[in-house]
This record gives structure tokens, sequence and C-alpha cells, in this order.
């Protein structure tokens, strides 16, 4: 009798769990079929961008993008023009491409769209409440100011010899006469370490190959595609990323606190003018908005500059020429001795700079810069209305990789930066690098309009120093048979597919 009820439970399960399915697997494909049906032949919004279609209903097309972005975008901008939509995770994703459509996203009036309610739930969790995208835009300005102005020319200056020593040092590992190196780890973490030694103070610098190291590590993976969907998650990696920020907050605070009971106030470091810093309304930053504030400058920046660093080099290994030229430039500019880098002649280092910039062309970090509509917005000169909610987006690589604006874009070339001259003044041409600022500017690495990245001249000075101290060390080349290294599309930040190891020949 038992085997008999048994029998029975095991046939009314299985038949059950098949019901189950086929409800279910019915009700995606009505769902699939009405969605498609509704692209096809719904109603439409006449002043709506063109939307791109897809099959998946709220996944939409974020796998194509996410595969490979640039070539989604030009496909999708030669069926399209330059304004349209597509959908990506249930978010509307409208780009603007072209010169115009970057002026269009780069300088909208805050009051239509703004980068807050785009990124906030990127980097809330990451930097901390009250800083960056988590406070009213005066704010935001307010500290961009503090940032730029503890970002000063004569600033600068000092952190060459500093970036000089911390690359000598690192690279000190690499003690063979002949040898091979893996240069994205390489980069990685020297970009922290010379940042944090520039910008941070010395109490973090000293703590970073200890305590803030791995902190710095489980923020860092608080930056993933991931997180700008999910701001919140019961996983690991989010976990990680709370606790790290908790610690590093703290650590900071506990630095601010000691400074003002010893009265050690005569820093010349970014964390003591955020200290003394005031708002325009007269209020003071609060300590815990200080160690936000360092937190984010010490997170902003380091993928891009760390990335470009990495293509740059790679350039250099690939490519004997660049390679000769480099070199044959530093012995040109500071003698066959090589004396010590400084600012004022780095910056006579004209192919240098062109490589960096060659290299921010074609291998821009970033493939969009996000804004969030908060009210409808007209696309000039045209009948197109972007609605509320949707992310509006430009993506400055698209110029920079366009035949419309560059003679054969997908050629890495130096020398195209040879005749290019923009009026932006010495003392800036020499902090920014020789990059127009306006966001009609084919060339935007950075950005442009109200929220050009404030980090940009130090990486120019990070990223030249950096490569002119490996170069004055080693001959960098390829290792036979390696091709050059992909573009990894998977993560927030564009970087080279690893491992991208290198062999290098230590100079006598």
């Amino acid at each position: 009798m038992g085997a008999i009820v048994n029998l029975l439970q095991s046939c009314f399960t299985a038949q059950a769990f098949t019901n189950l399915f086929t409800i279910v697997f019915g009700t995606l494909i009505i769902y699939v079929l009405s969605d498609w049906y509704n692209q096809k032949f719904g109603k439409k919004d006449p002043n709506a961008p063109p939307m791109v279609p897809y099959w998946i209903p709220f996944i939409g097309s974020m796998v194509a993008f996410g595969t490979n972005p640039v070539e989604f975008l030009t496909e999708n901008r030669k069926k399209y023009g330059d304004v349209f939509t597509f959908l990506m995770f249930g978010r509307k994703m409208t780009y603007a491409l072209g010169t115009e459509g970057n002026n269009f996203v780069l300088n909208a009036k805050h009051s239509h769209v703004n980068a807050e309610d785009a990124y906030r739930p990127l980097t809330k969790p990451v930097f901390g409440e009250g800083v960056v995208y988590d406070c009213p835009n005066h704010r935001l300005m307010d500290q961009k100011r503090f940032a730029k102005e503890g970002l000063s020319f004569d600033a600068l200056r000092t952190y060459v010899p500093i970036i000089v020593e911390e690359t000598t040092e690192y690279f000190k590992r690499w003690n063979k006469k002949i040898g091979e190196g893996e240069v994205s780890v390489a980069f990685a973490e020297l970009i922290i370490n010379t940042a944090s030694r520039c910008l941070m103070g010395k109490e973090i610098r000293s703590q970073l190959d200890e305590t803030v190291a791995h902190l710095i590590h489980d923020l860092d993976n608080g930056f993933q595609p991931i997180n700008f969907l999910f701001e919140r998650l019961p996983l690991p990696s989010y976990r990680k990323r709370d606790e790290a920020h908790i610690k590093l907050t703290n650590i900071f605070l506990n630095i601010i606190d000691n400074r003002r009971r010893n009265n050690d106030m005569d820093n010349e470091d970014i964390l003591q003018h955020f200290m003394t810093a005031t708002y325009k309304d007269g209020h003071r930053m609060s300590d815990k908005e200080v160690a936000h504030m360092m937190i984010a400058l010490l997170m902003a920046g380091q993928h891009t500059s760390a990335a470009t660093s990495t293509w740059a080099l790679m350039r250099i290994a690939h490519d004997p020429e660049i390679r000769s030229q480099i070199y044959a430039e530093q012995k040109a500019v500071f003698g066959d001795d090589l004396k010590p880098l400084n600012f004022n002649d780095l910056n006579k280092c004209k192919v240098l700079d062109n490589l960096v910039r060659e290299t921010l062309r074609m291998h821009t970090p970033i493939v969009a810069i996000m804004r969030k509509v908060v009210q409808p917005v007209n696309y000039p000169d045209s009948d197109i209305v972007v609605p509320a909610g949707h992310f509006l987006c430009a993506s400055p690589i698209i110029t920079q990789l366009s035949e419309e604006h560059f003679e054969n874009p997908m050629k890495f070339d130096i020398s195209r930066w040879n005749n290019i001259t923009e009026d932006n003044g010495e003392e800036d041409e020499a902090i920014f690098g020789s990059s127009g600022k306006g966001a009609k500017n084919p060339y935007l690495p950075f950005g442009a309009g109200r929220h050009r990245c404030i980090g940009e001249p130090f990486a120019y000075v990070q990223i030249k120093t950096i490569l002119a101290t490996m170069v004055r060390m080693f001959e960098i080349e390829n290792i036979p048979g390696k091709e050059f290294p992909q573009p990894n599309y998977t993560k927030l930040f564009v970087t080279p597919e690893t491992p991208i190891p290198c062999k290098y020949t230590r100079r006598d």
C-alpha cells in the first residue's frame, strides 16, 4: 500500500512540475511576443528617439552592448542617426553621438539632466555620504574647486620627483638584466602608490603595503557593471566593499584627529587642504566629508590612469620606432647623462606627450558619460525629445575613432599630433596637455563641461613621469609571438585583456 502511495505522490509531483514549467514557459513566450508586437506595431511617441529593437524584454540590448560597445554604437548610429535609444536591463539608454551629441549631453542644463542621479548608486557606497554625487550640485562644485586648488600648478611641480622615486623603487623587483614582467598588475599597484604618496599624505602611504592595500582592493571591486545595476545585493563583494569603506573612512578620521591633536597642520598635501577648506556658504567640510573626499580622490582616477599607462607601454613594446623616439627624446631634452626629471623639462617632451594623447584617443578607458534626464529635453535642430527617466549618454570615443575627425583613425600614429595646437594658454597646456576644452572638440578623453575630470592635470603628470622613468630604466619590448592585447569591455573601465607580459632589458 505504501509503495502505491509513494508512486502516486511521485507521479503527482512530476506532473505538477511539468504543469508549472509549461505555465512559466508559456507565460514567458507570451510576454516576449507581446513585447515584440508592441515594439513593431504599438503606438509610439513620434518625438522620442528611435528605439533599437530587441528580443528579450528587460534585458534588451545589454549583451550586444556589453560585448563590444564601440561596435554596437557605431553600427546603430549608421541605422538610426546620432540619437537613438536602447534597452539595457530595464533602463532606457539614449545615446547622442558625434561632436554635437557630446556637446548636447555634456553642456545640458542641470535642471534638465544631472550626473548625480546617474552615478549615485555606483559611487555613494564606495566614496561615502555627503560627497561627489551624494550632495547638492552646488556642494559638488565647491568640492571640485577644493580638489582643483590642491592640484595647482605649483603642486604638480613637486609631484614629479616623488613619482620618479616611487617608480624607481617599485621596479627594483624587475631585477634581472633581461626578464619578463606583468604590466597590468605593476601599473595598478604603482598608480595607487604614486597617487597616495602625492595626494593622500605621508600617513596613508606608510600604511599602503599593509592595512590600506587590501581595503583599496575590496573597494575597487565595488566598481563593476553589476554595481551600476544594483546598489545593494547580499553578495560577498558588496559586503567587503562596505566593510572596506568603513575601515578606510576610520583610518582617515584617525589621521585627521591626530593632526589636530598634535597641531600637525603644516602638511602640503590635499588632505590638509580639505581640512581647512570652506564652502561658499561659510561652512567647513566635516571630518567625515574630508575622509570621504580622500577616498573619492584615491579611487576615482586609478582605473583610468592604470589602463592608459598599460596601453601606452604596450604601444612602446610593440613599436620599435616609438620605442627609439621616446628614449632619444629623453636624451635630447635631459642630456646624454639623463639628468633628473623635472616638471618644466618633462613638458618639453613632445613625443612622450603625443604618445599619451594618441593612447587616450584610441584607448579611452570610459566608453559612456552618463546623465539622468529629470525633465524632457529637446535635441537641438530636431523634433527629438528625450523623455524624463532616460539615461542620456555621450561617447567621445566614437568621435575619437571617426574618419570624420581623424585621418586613418584605427591606426596608432603619434605623429598626427605634431601640428595640432590650441590656444589654451601656456600654463593650462602644461597642466592639461594640448587638448581643447570645448565639448564640441572631437577629442575629449577627460570629458567636458561642468563635470570635466578635475584629475586630468595630475593624470598627465603621473602617466608621463612613470613612462619616462621606465624607458630610462629599461628597454621594453614585446615578447615574440605575443599579439597586441585586445580591449576587455566586460568591466566598467575598458582595460587590456590580461595577462599582459612584456620583455625588459635593464639599461646600464
